[in-house]
């Protein structure tokens, strides 16, 4: 990349193991945008502002156009809205931003990455302002179909830092051209934007029902990059839920005719 970016040049420093935050470091008229409700704490000359997308500029001019550009986030199942902070004041100021559940969070430079990247569509955290949030449409039917997570994901775009979070422990990846990855599709965090991505059926229906795998794969092949969660949140959150009626002394137990129908009922799921 040349010397000018589009993008702000932000700072940043990661706090945490497994309960992360961010903190970024602005000079001033510098600006980060993130997803509402991500704000852990700003520093006083720290302005908050609700924009229409992702305030890149790369939406057309005019309402319609802004309110077009906006509406894809509706897709992905994210508000219209994002928050803009920018420091205002005349020295550096400080704003962090935390993961909504355990897990970790990484700093992507995507100018490192030919200007893009693809991720599931709640991994995004915040980006410094230039950084375009779209979504990206998979045109094989079957990832729609069977993948779990939907074949329609989130796309960061632009020549500046993105940060992204996901659950439990984060692998990195590299695929060379042809090298072929199977994955859990809840477990896929983001991939770079020559990675081919499919969905494949998991030969063997014995397989599919005791192994305790789903039916279906992601499959990933190179070249490029994949980052991997070990803990997607949907897992998580189902575990929680089949085990609270044993916590608050409810009826149904381990094992039972209840237990297998939830499992089965998972199987298109991803989980």
């Amino acid at each position: 990349m040349q010397g000018f970016k589009n993008a702000h040049e932000i700072d940043f420093q990661l706090y945490g193991d497994d309960m992360q935050f961010v903190e970024i470091e602005l000079d001033p008229r510098e600006s980060v945008i993130a997803e509402a409700g991500a704000m852990m704490y700003m520093e006083q000359s720290i302005q908050m502002e609700t924009i229409f997308g992702d305030g890149s500029g790369q939406e057309q001019s005019g309402l319609m156009g802004k309110l077009l550009g906006a509406g894809k986030r509706l897709v992905t199942g994210e508000s219209l809205f994002m928050t803009m902070f920018t420091n205002g004041g005349q020295g550096k100021q400080k704003v962090a931003f935390a993961a909504p559940y355990p897990g970790k969070i990484i700093s992507v430079d995507l100018s490192a990455y030919e200007g893009k990247i693809i991720c599931q569509k709640d991994a995004f955290l915040c980006a410094a302002k230039g950084v375009s949030v779209g979504i990206d449409f998979k045109r094989k039917l079957g990832a729609g179909f069977f993948g779990g997570e939907g074949f329609i994901m989130q796309k960061l775009e632009g020549d500046g830092l993105a940060f992204i979070h996901a659950g439990g422990t984060i692998v990195e990846k590299q695929l060379s051209p042809g090298e072929t990855l199977r994955i859990d599709t809840g477990c896929l965090v983001a991939m770079t934007r020559h990675i081919d991505y499919d969905i494949q059926f998991v030969g063997g229906i014995k397989t599919a029902f005791f192994g305790g795998e789903g039916l279906f794969f992601a499959t990933l092949k190179g070249p490029g990059t994949v980052w991997i969660q070990s803990i997607p949140f949907s897992r998580l959150a189902d575990r929680i839920y089949s085990a609270a009626p044993r916590i608050t002394g409810g009826r149904k137990g381990e094992g039972s005719v209840l237990d297998l129908m939830g499992g089965l009922g998972n199987l298109l799921d991803g989980d």
